[in-house]
């Protein structure tokens, strides 16, 4: 049944708004980037005519405030793909390695709520499985916030841990693998066409992390897509209902993401090029020793100082890329 026509006007309306909105939301960073900086210039003047300790030290956390919201800028208006301003929804999946892989997989969420806090941005939990003694088995979220898809699909791929492992008693060196996947939250306007008869429905009770019971009703739902074998999930919700909703966003997500992803290797085959673009590649190295580096091997971006980015500082590694990103539609 065709949907009515005012549901379309609707949707319109609510797009335009949306737009209006990431528009005036840029307009008034730029402005608030201005105003700093006008600041900052009447600052040095002063500082010039006269030295003043107090000021100058004002002076340099003006100026660090300023680059980090100028960094943050950039960043947003190289966010213009269709779906850049959606909400994201991140699966990580620890590989072969037990307790070890698991631990990674653990560190990996840290890694991105933490992000997500010095953002702003809301985190909300939509399915987790606990490791069988530390970590997790498998994690996914729901990141709300302005252009959070945008910022995080340069996450998508396998990530790399080399360190000495805390669970070997010889202190051993170990290699240990997670894969992250990242789609956006799709609205009603999005149609993924899903046949009922392709699906397995099955209920189980919830759990939380470490075990914490979250409800002693079978109201989690997992939804597995038969022709694809995609798998989705959701516990977050008390309403069976609620979460089937959730899990079905998510395969559509999925699926949609699939097709996107089958159409960039057809280009890519068609263009000759030979970089594998699927989802589980090798993507970025978080090496612990011999010596401390964290390394994108998409972009070439590198930093010492691992832990940092380990407690959230993604946005130099999410800038790297996206400026790839632009040069590779822009060659010239």
């Amino acid at each position: 049944m065709a949907e009515p026509d005012f549901w379309h006007d609707q949707v319109a309306a609510q797009q335009l708004i949306d737009a209006n909105n990431q528009l005036k939301s840029k307009v008034d960073d730029f402005q608030a980037l201005v105003t700093l900086s006008e600041d900052l210039q009447v600052s040095l003047e002063l500082l010039t005519e006269e030295y003043d300790p107090q000021m100058a030290s004002e002076f340099e956390t003006s100026l660090q405030k300023l680059q980090q919201q100028l960094q943050r800028y950039e960043l947003s208006l190289l966010l213009n793909g269709p779906y850049d301003h959606s909400n994201a929804i991140v699966e990580i999946h620890p590989g072969a390695g037990g307790t070890e892989s698991q631990d990674w997989g653990d560190m990996l969420l840290r890694m991105y709520m933490r992000w997500a806090e010095q953002h702003q941005f809301g985190v909300e939990t939509i399915d987790y499985q606990a490791g069988e003694d530390v970590g997790i088995k498998s994690v996914t979220l729901l990141i709300k916030g302005p252009n959070a898809y945008g910022n995080l699909r340069s996450e998508k791929g396998v990530h790399r841990l080399v360190r000495l492992s805390p669970f070997d008693s010889n202190n051993r060196r170990h290699t240990t693998f997670a894969s992250v996947d990242v789609m956006p939250e799709l609205d009603e306007t999005v149609n993924v066409e899903i046949n009922s008869e392709d699906l397995r429905i099955d209920v189980y009770r919830a759990s939380g992390a470490g075990g914490q019971h979250v409800n002693k009703t079978s109201s989690a739902v997992r939804i597995t897509h038969l022709p694809t074998g995609i798998v989705t999930a959701s516990q977050a919700e008390r309403s069976q209902l609620l979460n089937r909703q959730m899990a079905m966003k998510m395969l559509k997500a999925k699926l949609y993401q699939r097709e996107l992803d089958e159409k960039a290797k057809q280009k890519a085959e068609i263009q000759g090029e030979q970089a594998d673009i699927s989802w589980g590649s090798q993507i970025r190295s978080y090496v612990f020793q011999p010596y401390t580096m964290v390394k994108d091997h998409r972009t070439g971006y590198e930093t010492g100082n691992g832990q940092a980015v380990l407690d959230g500082d993604l946005d130099p590694f999410i800038n790297a890329y996206l400026q790839l990103q632009l040069k590779q539609a822009n060659p010239d």
